[in-house]
């Protein structure tokens, strides 16, 4: 178990340093560089100062060169400023992994634990009125679009009906804990209703196939109850494909939901990279998507070491 870890924490090391320079080179070859926008603001700038404030910022050596400068100082812990913050890119980065850590935490949460009772509950008859109204509403989950579906919830919850905000993170002088899941409420139930769905379908189609094994229907003629036998024996079975795709799906929640932040205002981690790129601000875009793509390591290392638990026949070595 030990070696596994070590051995996926080098891959996953590896990882992280070809996209380090991946994703450098691409936001390096974008169209302009950081200076324009301060260029533009300040047209009285001469050619000098603009050759000086290039030499100071490194624009002025080849990419491979920057990008060596950049991954040494990356070593040491100093990821750099950001450029439209003016401030050390952690410090820009942290109050964006707070909020989606708040928003795509409980959202994940919530949408496992309902795909697992909805999913159940559909395999438990396939094809019965359950099953019907249950797929019903995964479609409708998944084929519903995000923006739209967002859309609807502010006209009813926060148009008509006046129970909550329609955007926002807190109210000004307010933002006590009441007041935040307050503002929360909506873009979590959009982000439910979104994952849910697709959750459900996974969680129904292993349970159909679990259902129909042998040693099911060997459990049931022994006379096992349906619920220790669902619970105990066909669920622990049905769940390796679905942590697979539990995994992926928690990796990409939490490079951020652009479409639902923006909906409602949310400063998470999507809005602020979207931001970023936007701007030209490379040091905060970078690390951003860096950090994206270690959250999604991480999860897929902790499938594979749930696989281990979930089914003692496969051996991690």
């Amino acid at each position: 178990m030990a070696g596994f870890i070590l051995r996926r924490s080098l891959q996953a090391l590896i990882v992280l340093w070809v996209m380090s320079f991946v994703i450098y080179g691409l936001i390096g070859l974008m169209p302009g560089d950081p200076l324009d926008v301060m260029i533009a603001s300040n047209p009285g700038a001469t050619p000098e100062v603009i050759a000086h404030l290039r030499q100071i910022y490194g624009l002025d050596q080849p990419l491979p060169v920057r990008y060596w400068h950049w991954l040494l100082d990356a070593l040491h812990g100093d990821f750099g400023f950001s450029r439209t913050h003016s401030e050390p890119v952690l410090t820009v980065l942290a109050p964006a992994l707070l909020q989606t850590c708040k928003l795509m935490l409980i959202s994940f949460v919530i949408s496992v634990a309902a795909a697992f009772a909805l999913g159940i509950a559909a395999a438990r008859k396939p094809g019965g009125w359950a099953d019907g109204i249950i797929s019903l509403f995964a479609f409708a989950g998944i084929s519903v679009p995000v923006f739209w579906l967002a859309l609807i919830l502010i006209i009813v919850f926060a148009v008509e009906l006046h129970w909550l905000p329609a955007s926002g993170m807190a109210t000004v002088g307010d933002g006590g804990f009441l007041d935040q899941a307050r503002h929360l409420t909506l873009p979590v139930l959009t982000l439910v209703l979104a994952n849910a769905g697709q959750f459900t379908r996974y969680v129904r189609a292993a349970m159909i196939e679990t259902m129909r094994m042998d040693f099911i229907r060997t459990a049931r003629a022994k006379g096992l109850g349906e619920g220790r036998l669902t619970l105990r024996h066909a669920l622990r079975n049905a769940l390796i494909p679905v942590v697979t795709v539990m995994a992926l799906s928690f990796g990409t929640l939490f490079s951020g939901a652009l479409v639902t932040e923006t909906m409602f205002a949310q400063w998470g981690m999507g809005k602020m990279i979207y931001d970023a790129i936007l701007s030209n601000d490379y040091n905060l875009a970078l690390v951003g998507l860096l950090f994206a793509t270690l959250v999604t390591l991480v999860s897929t290392l902790a499938a594979d070491l749930a696989y281990g638990w979930l089914d003692p026949r496969i051996s991690l070595k």
